[in-house]
């Protein structure tokens, strides 16, 4: 592991990476030895040059993100070693050997120690998504890594950075298989079927944390009215028509994902006489909602990506909230998320009592939400639990 820089942090700035937080900010460094670049692998000391990790130097106001702790350094395998590390997390959660279940997130960036890392896992074929140019520019090795610790369990490993580097202005090499080759994959979740393509589906090709939240809405779908909006490849519905929904429509703005639905559909055994697919604008439709509804799903897109969207994404979740609250049926249930990682757990649970005085109706909480456990959060970096979502009973 070849280390091109010493990073020294000023006396007294140095308590936050001491507490194992993993981003170091550019104001908190003293001085630098060397000219890291944007990816390069640097050493993280303390005024004194007392050694306290290593990370990737990161162009903006993080300036460094923290993959080791010490007070050893790295060295050996290490990048076999942390993906091993992962794994093992996810066989003691019981993911990796469930006969219902053969996906699963495998790397979640810094929750795993891993900043500007995921990898997902998909029956058989890995998908990488460096966020980070350190990462990218580690991404043979970690398909080399993902071989020896998966051995001929593992078919393919695919390389799906262009888009998010494209985000910071990072030039990658295109998307492309690193090991192995395959076409779109049909995996099991809960016993439910799905086809993921993941060279052309957004992300990694399906949205793997809101496997729980699917299946608590099966819990409550029985003979229900159901309205599944921004449903993407139609993860919501799926669940809701095998635990016996009277009926569900399916509504996103993009055609190409409602393909995607129609052919989950059919490989779960499910016809045009319990479902519909509507595609339209979802702000659109919902202030123009149809009654009749028992159960409505609003998991929007990250409506703020930044700190100073915050205030025009509240205005957003609060509309799309108060219009299904306003026309769903009494005794109905609203399943309601935020991914955006500005949003905080307070101010969503603000928004939505914003939207039920908007809508005038009595609104209770059930349950909150969350991602599921094969996305694990540092418990020193709280920032990376992004996902929030209510179960909300409208009166």
């Amino acid at each position: 592991m070849e280390v091109k820089s010493n990073i020294f942090l000023a006396k007294g700035r140095d308590e936050a990476v001491k507490r194992r937080h993993p981003w170091v900010f550019s104001g908190a460094i003293h001085k630098v030895e060397g000219k890291p670049e944007d990816g390069d692998l640097v050493h993280v000391l303390d005024i004194k040059g007392n050694y306290l990790g290593t990370g990737h130097a990161c162009t903006g106001s993080i300036a460094v993100k923290m993959f080791h702790f010490g007070p050893g350094k790295p060295e050996g395998n290490f990048w076999e070693n942390k993906l091993a590390s992962c794994l093992a997390l996810r066989e003691q959660i019981g993911f990796t050997s469930n006969p219902n279940s053969n996906a699963y997130r495998l790397a979640f960036s810094e929750g795993d120690g891993l900043p500007g890392l995921v990898i997902d896992f998909y029956n058989g074929i890995a998908v990488i998504q460096a966020h980070s140019t350190g990462m990218y520019l580690l991404r043979h090795e970690l398909a080399e890594a993902l071989g020896k610790i998966y051995g001929n369990k593992l078919v393919a490993v695919y390389d799906k950075s262009s888009e998010a580097l494209g985000k910071s202005g990072i030039d990658s090499e295109g998307d492309g298989f690193l090991k192995g080759t395959s076409g779109p994959v049909e995996i099991l979740e809960n016993g439910h079927r799905f086809v993921i393509d993941f060279e052309q589906g957004q992300k990694t090709g399906f949205f793997l944390d809101q496997r729980d939240n699917r299946a608590l809405l099966a819990t409550y779908a029985k003979d229900k009215k159901v309205l599944n909006t921004f449903c993407y490849t139609g993860g919501f519905s799926v669940y809701a028509l095998a635990a016996g929904a009277a009926h569900v429509t399916s509504l996103d703005s993009s055609r190409k994902a409602m393909d995607s639905l129609a052919a989950n559909l059919t490989l779960n055994g499910f016809g045009a006489g319990v479902h519909q697919s509507v595609v339209d604008d979802a702000k659109t439709y919902l202030a123009n909602m149809p009654a009749g509804f028992d159960i409505v799903v609003l998991d929007p897109p990250a409506f703020a990506k930044r700190h100073a969207d915050r205030h025009k994404a509240l205005q957003a979740y609060r509309f799309i909230n108060a219009s299904a609250i306003k026309n769903l049926k009494p005794g109905g249930l609203l399943f309601t998320f935020s991914c955006s990682q500005a949003i905080t757990r307070e101010l969503f649970l603000s928004m939505a009592m914003s939207a039920a005085i908007d809508a005038g109706k009595n609104v209770r909480m059930l349950h909150h939400m969350g991602h599921s456990a094969d996305h694990p959060v540092s418990i020193f970096h709280p920032e990376g639990e992004y996902l929030k979502g209510l179960v909300l009973r409208v009166e």
